[in-house]
C-alpha cells in the first residue's frame, strides 16, 4: 500500500506542476489556489486540534504516522509553489524585456532631431 501512496504523490506532483506551468492568472486559477489554501488552513487547524484524526487518515492511506503524511503533503505543496514562482518569474522577465525594447525604440533620435538638421 505504501508504494501506491508514493506513486499517487509523484503523479500529483507531476500533474500539479503541469497544470501550473501551462500558464494563466485567470479567475479559474485564482479560484483553485484559493480553494486549496482554504482546504490547507482547515486541515492544518484540524490536525493541530485533533491530531488523532490526522494519524487515522495516515493509517487509511497506509502511512505510519500523521507527521509523515504532513511531510508528504508539504513536499507536494512546495513543488506547486516552486512551479508557480517559476511561472511568475518567467512572465516578469518577458514583460521587462518588452518594456526595455519599447523604451529603447522610443529613445532613438528621429532623423530631424540630428545635430545638423534635415538634409535638403
Amino acid at each position: 500500500m505504501q508504494i501506491l501512496i508514493q506513486v499517487v504523490i509523484v503523479i500529483a506532483v507531476i500533474l500539479a506542476s503541469l497544470a501550473l506551468m501551462r500558464g494563466g492568472t485567470n479567475a479559474r486559477h485564482l479560484a483553485i489556489r484559493r480553494i486549496v489554501l482554504a482546504l490547507f488552513a482547515v486541515s492544518a487547524a484540524s490536525s493541530v486540534i485533533f491530531p488523532e484524526i490526522l494519524t487515522g487518515i495516515a493509517h487509511f492511506f497506509g502511512i505510519g504516522r500523521g507527521t509523515d503524511l504532513v511531510l508528504y503533503a508539504t513536499v507536494v505543496v512546495f513543488f506547486i509553489y516552486m512551479a508557480t514562482a517559476f511561472q511568475r518569474s518567467r512572465q516578469t522577465e518577458v514583460m521587462i524585456t518588452k518594456l526595455a525594447r519599447r523604451i529603447a525604440l522610443d529613445e532613438v533620435p528621429k532623423p530631424q532631431d540630428t545635430v545638423g538638421g534635415p538634409r535638403p
